[in-house]
């Protein structure tokens, strides 16, 4: 408990790209479509998502989505 606790205040950093990347995924939008947008390939955006999960400890978008607007890492930019 005291560990999970700990975690959890733990400030969690995601880059500039990482926004970019996660912001267009709760809008919906597909690795290959994100990757398009943002000129970089699938895999690169898969990459950033792989990241994203890590340092959010989540496994999927919604999760991840989720855990990026209670801790407030989504508020500060808008495309």
């Amino acid at each position: 408990m005291d560990h999970l606790e700990h975690a959890d205040c733990q400030q969690v950093k995601l880059t500039k790209r990482e926004v970019e990347v996660l912001q267009r995924v709760i809008e919906g939008k597909s690795s290959k479509e994100v990757a398009d947008e943002l000129f970089v390939s699938k895999r690169t955006v898969d990459f950033h998502l792989a990241n994203i999960y890590t340092k959010l400890s989540v496994t999927n978008r919604l999760q991840a989505f989720r855990e990026a607007t209670r801790r407030g890492l989504l508020t500060a930019t808008t495309s």
